[in-house]
């Protein structure tokens, strides 16, 4: 233990194909959930990996940690940015314009738990 190190708690979790680090307190961008509510607790049990600060101790899971989990709650439902998908043929006067905004959960990490710490 060093005086003025802060040993935060992290995670890295896998939501849908997204991998992402987390520490109690961030606001993070999640899969776009129906049903969810704001206000509403949210528990995110696939935990590829938690650690402790700079130099911690590391847990490691295969492939996730067994009985870590992250508790978070909900803040809303947000969108992106638009995407402009452009297809063009050439000397065949095709031109198409798309765009897309893509829906997300917006959540507030409120606290790691793992097995032992």
């Amino acid at each position: 233990f060093t005086v003025g190190v802060q040993r935060d708690m992290y995670a890295i979790i896998r939501d849908g194909a997204h991998q992402m680090r987390v520490q109690e307190g961030d606001t993070v961008r999640l899969a776009y959930r129906e049903n969810a509510e704001p206000g509403a607790a949210l528990s995110l049990d696939q935990v590829l990996l938690v650690g402790t600060g700079e130099g911690g101790d590391v847990q490691i899971g295969a492939p996730l940690v067994e009985g870590a989990a992250v508790q978070a709650r909900i803040k809303g439902h947000v969108k992106g940015d638009k995407i402009v998908v452009y297809k063009y043929k050439r000397r065949k006067n095709f031109h198409k314009k798309q765009g897309h905004r893509q829906k997300y959960t917006e959540v507030v990490v409120e606290s790691i738990s793992a097995p032992g710490g």
